[in-house]
């Protein structure tokens, strides 16, 4: 999910051709060059258990692997019941099969952070009343809220240590599970509340607790909330060394500032010309790109206060901002992923460009961010896929094979 304007098109998505046969594709004058799906191409980021009805059409994607996203409550338990039947249960590439095609992210969006409350504030309770949810609501949305009605029909909030237990649970039964999708959101505002009459007329093929087409409030989720949700699920990837898919939409200095405060202390240090010259003299053997970022200790400690891996997801971002993100002194590695529902289907195709060309090669992920698996979504990562080798000059073959290096990188680390 990556902004309010891409609500309506996660559910109303328009369909593309998709070809059948991965042949020589004539389009005109032009000819499409053979895709080369079995060399691996891999999702960074989507939702298909948005879409219940599609789970069971994964098995026969063509897309290698699947990084799939739980965001509220009603999708946490159904994206570990996807995991349970297709989950990836090792690293190597070999013991894959159709029966493991899923990488399971556990999470809390920021579009429904408002649903959670902070125990600091309620104490020894995980039910608030009536007038503490009113107050919880009006606390966490602005402008703030004074509709009382309107507020007791939203869902009634769940204390934010309950979600993280229940998270650090979903990530210890799954060893090569995420944290995702989390981040930060200016834009969107918070749904209408559903009425009693309107429960009967809701898509069952979809899961419940999106937007389904209901109108939009005047109420955004406080910047200062939303931080209070980010911050602790960033500080549990820490804990436990997980990747974390992080969502952006017109805070992406305050999502820099957000992430900085965790590494914040335990930054890499820098070694200078000259500093390396003399280690390489005393030691008499070269000094890797890894060794100059040196952390107190030796070697950077499992359990930290910031996620080791961080995915900015469909960035739609300045190429300014993927500069700060540079620094060689942060102690993460930091990932930028694109889409062609966010990055390449609207107004701001240019600076997309712009951004993946700032990317470095080895930083760069491809994702649908689609709620429903399936041919659409294979064709829709097709097309980023094409979209990022155009970009930085790549063959399809170099360009698919580095991508999937980099989602092996991201997902599991330096292997």
């Amino acid at each position: 999910m990556a902004g309010e304007s891409n609500i309506a098109t996660r559910e109303q998505t328009p369909s593309i051709s998709i070809p059948t046969q991965h042949q020589i594709i004539k389009m005109g004058n032009e000819s499409k060059e053979q895709f080369p799906w079995d060399l691996g191409v891999f999702d960074a980021h989507c939702h298909p258990t948005d879409t219940v009805a599609n789970i069971s059409s994964i098995p026969d994607m063509r897309a290698k692997i699947l990084t799939i996203m739980a965001t509220r409550a009603q999708d946490q338990e159904l994206v570990a019941e996807t995991a349970e039947k297709l989950g990836v249960k090792s690293k190597s590439q070999r013991d894959w099969s159709s029966k493991q095609k899923v990488i399971p992210c556990f999470g809390w969006h920021p579009w429904f952070s408002h649903q959670l409350f902070d125990e600091a504030i309620y104490p020894a309770t995980t039910t608030l009343t009536s007038d503490q949810k009113v107050e919880h609501y009006q606390a966490a949305l602005t402008p703030r809220p004074t509709d009382r009605d309107f507020l007791l029909r939203l869902p009634d909030p769940r204390p934010l240590s309950v979600f993280l237990a229940e998270t650090r649970q979903y990530l210890e039964k799954y060893p090569l599970s995420l944290i995702g999708e989390v981040g930060l959101d200016k834009q969107f505002r918070i749904p209408e509340a559903r009425l009693p009459d309107q429960k009967t007329e809701r898509d069952e093929a979809l899961t419940p607790g999106g937007r389904e087409g209901r109108q939009l409030s005047p109420y955004r989720v406080s910047m200062d909330h939303q931080k209070k949700v980010l911050l602790a699920q960033l500080h549990l990837a820490g804990e436990l060394g997980r990747a974390t898919s992080v969502h952006g939409v017109q805070a992406h200095g305050v999502v820099f500032n957000t992430l900085q405060e965790t590494w914040k202390g335990h930054e890499r240090i820098v070694l200078s010309k000259r500093e390396r010259k003399k280690q390489e003299a005393a030691s008499q053997t070269p000094t890797s790109a890894r060794d100059e970022y040196m952390t107190e200790g030796q070697g950077q400690p499992k359990s930290t206060p910031y996620a080791p891996r961080i995915c900015l997801h469909s960035y739609s971002g300045p190429p300014e901002t993927i500069k700060q993100y540079l620094d060689p002194r942060i102690p993460a590695q930091i990932f930028f992923s694109f889409s062609s529902v966010v990055n390449f289907s609207h107004a701001g195709v240019s600076k997309s460009e712009e951004a993946v060309k700032t990317v470095p090669d080895d930083k760069i992920l491809i994702e649908s961010d689609l709620d429903a698996a399936g041919e659409r979504m294979d064709g829709y990562l097709e097309e980023i896929v094409r979209k990022i080798c155009e970009i930085k000059g790549w063959g399809l073959e170099e360009g698919v094979k580095q991508l999937a290096h980099n989602w092996r990188s991201f997902v599991f680390g330096d292997e």
